[in-house]
């Protein structure tokens, strides 16, 4: 199987970043892509040292044995099942489930469905903005269930939060709660397994879409698969969900992990989720079940390696208590979801509509089969728009149809206003490198560019504390759209070209007033001058345009011509990045 021309540039773009003495990236990868440019970082000792020098090597063995060891990794991954159309244990016997069938036997489902029908059968929502209430509304959401809970997720990291959510799981599981999580498998990195730990624990069951057939953590070898299996692999499900009692709901942009509740003081992504109550649930335990029983579904038990290797240990707080937050008196309290329950804290009753790709998204994509797609709902919407439009999204590759949604909607005098991550706060750089690319276009249409700094002027709207932003490690994660300040997109499509043509997505279209003016509250002030670069184009009568950041700093106005950036080294791998044919995979 020959590589594409895209894994090939990333291979030789690695080589030329390791020949420069410096990684690649400096973030936790956006997709597996990653793993192949990892594949000529791997500074793992040689296995078979060549006899004759010091360290077993000379100067030619040196320049070989990269191509040596990553031969044997191909021909492992090959073992494991190189170049395979269906994942590995696609074959493996699985019992069709489905969402609890009369959630109002439930104590949250009679509650919620009493209060639906008196406000004729609309849904309540509620934004759930702060990073650590994310992490305790899920909490919370999985020690009140009572017959099941439906998680699925990209991401569940074995760090701090997600070993507290795996603790909560096991409690549920042993007082008779139905447990079904979904996990992609795009993105583990070591200790992620741990949550492997608790299948087949009575009432648990887990499953893995589109799964990797290594087990292990050897980038090499996991390269190497990618590769082999490129069509087959870089397809990945992005969504985020979790379900209790076919009764509440939450959806949104947040993954499980320290990072996604902002408590962990090296790294913070601000995001939002929105919490759901009312028919609406049934229509997104719907959509899980599609993909909890479609083919690239594959049961923990039947990959080699995922459940005999993994350990859970009970988790500790302590990037909790660094973050200056009280964990356990918030649980006590049973807060933010006692106060919905009860009516303290009121919900907005709304018309919605559920988005969702389907699990066989690129077959519905190429015309081969039929389902849904999200972004055709969104644009729908957003082609709609007459007066205002707010975009938030940590990566802005957009793609051509995206691009002229945007222009038609500026032609027609709509403001457009974009609030993304900077050079400095960018999650991953490669994204960043794409975004270079239509800066400049998106300006010329009358766009307007905001770019969040990664040390933060002020905390209001940051989703976190004061000190914990003065670490200066802030980026963005959300994914939102406001229409017209009338209409409010809450999900976890990005405007990139993965989220449009490779990622499977899932998200909400509420009809609510409130729920807008909420969101631009929080635009505004995310893009006030210190918290925000305002992008523009610089131009005069003899030089082309050229780019400036203009910020506050110490309540002083600023302005850069150079972009912005944690150091010399981040600008100079951008830039060479952006020079490489990666848009389309970004």
């Amino acid at each position: 199987m020959s590589l594409s021309i895209s894994m090939t540039t990333w291979l030789i773009g690695g080589v030329i970043a390791q020949r420069l003495g410096r990684p690649i990236a400096t973030a936790a990868p956006k997709s597996m892509r990653a793993a192949a440019i990892a594949v000529v970082h791997d500074r793992t000792p040689a296995p078979f040292p060549t006899p004759g020098t010091k360290d077993g090597s000379s100067s030619r063995t040196k320049a070989v044995r990269p191509i040596l060891k990553f031969t044997r990794c191909v021909l492992l991954a090959c073992s494991l099942g190189g170049c395979a159309s269906l994942p590995p244990g696609a074959d493996f016997p699985k019992i069709r489930s489905v969402a609890l069938s009369e959630p109002q036997t439930t104590r949250l489902g009679s509650e919620f469905a009493a209060a639906a029908h008196e406000r004729g059968e609309k849904s309540g929502y509620r934004i759930i903005s702060i990073g650590v209430d994310g992490f305790l509304m899920r909490m919370e959401m999985i020690n009140t269930a009572e017959r099941t809970l439906d998680l699925q997720y990209f991401i569940l990291r074995g760090d701090e939060s997600g070993r507290l959510l795996t603790d909560a799981l096991i409690r549920a599981a042993d007082r008779g709660v139905r447990v079904r999580l979904l996990l992609d498998d795009g993105e583990t990195v070591a200790g992620d397994e741990q949550i492997f730990a608790i299948a087949g624990r009575a009432n648990v069951q887990i499953r893995l879409f589109n799964p990797f057939a290594y087990r292990g953590h050897n980038r090499l070898v996991k390269g190497a698969e990618y590769l082999l299996n490129h069509s087959r692999l870089d397809y990945r499900m992005h969504n985020k969900l979790l379900v209790t009692d076919n009764s509440i709901a939450l959806v949104g942009g947040r993954n499980i992990g320290d990072q996604y509740f902002q408590i962990d003081p090296e790294s913070q992504f601000a995001d939002a989720d929105v919490f759901a109550a009312g028919p609406i649930v049934r229509e997104l335990s719907g959509k899980f079940d599609d993909f909890w029983n479609s083919a690239l579904a594959i049961p923990a038990e039947a990959l080699h390696g995922a459940t005999t290797r993994a350990r859970h240990h009970e988790a500790h707080t302590d990037k909790v208590n660094k973050a200056g937050f009280d964990y356990q008196s918030k649980l006590d309290s049973g807060e933010p979801l006692a106060g919905l329950i009860t009516g303290r804290v009121p919900l907005i009753w709304a018309d919605a509509q559920v988005v969702c790709d389907s699990p066989d998204k690129k077959r519905v994509t190429k015309g081969a089969g039929n389902g849904s797609l999200l972004y055709e709902a969104v644009a729908h919407a957003a082609a709609q728009v007459r007066s205002e439009l707010l975009i938030v999204t940590p990566y802005v590759i957009p793609s051509k149809d995206e691009l002229r949604l945007l222009e038609d909607r500026r032609r027609h005098g709509a403001r457009i206003r974009i609030l993304t991550n900077s050079l400095e706060s960018a999650p991953e750089l490669s994204a960043h490198s794409g975004y270079m690319h239509y800066r400049t276009r998106l300006l010329n249409e009358g766009v307007e560019l905001y770019e969040v700094r990664s040390q933060l002027g002020s905390s209001r709207g940051s989703g976190q504390s004061t000190k914990l932003s003065r670490y200066g490690n802030y980026a963005l994660h959300a994914k939102l759209y406001v229409l017209d300040r009338q209409r409010l997109f809450i999900g976890s499509m990005n405007l990139d070209r993965r989220s449009r043509r490779l990622n499977t997505e899932v998200g909400l279209i509420i009809d609510s007033t409130e729920l807008s003016q909420e969101t631009t509250k929080r635009f505004e002030a995310m893009t006030l001058p210190e918290n925000s670069y305002t992008v523009a184009l610089l131009s005069d009568t003899e030089n082309p345009p050229v780019l400036v950041w203009r910020t506050a700093e110490s309540g002083v106005a600023v302005e850069y011509k150079t972009e912005p950036a944690r150091n010399e080294w981040q600008r100079i791998e951008v830039k060479f990045l952006s020079l490489l044919p990666l848009d389309s995979e970004l």
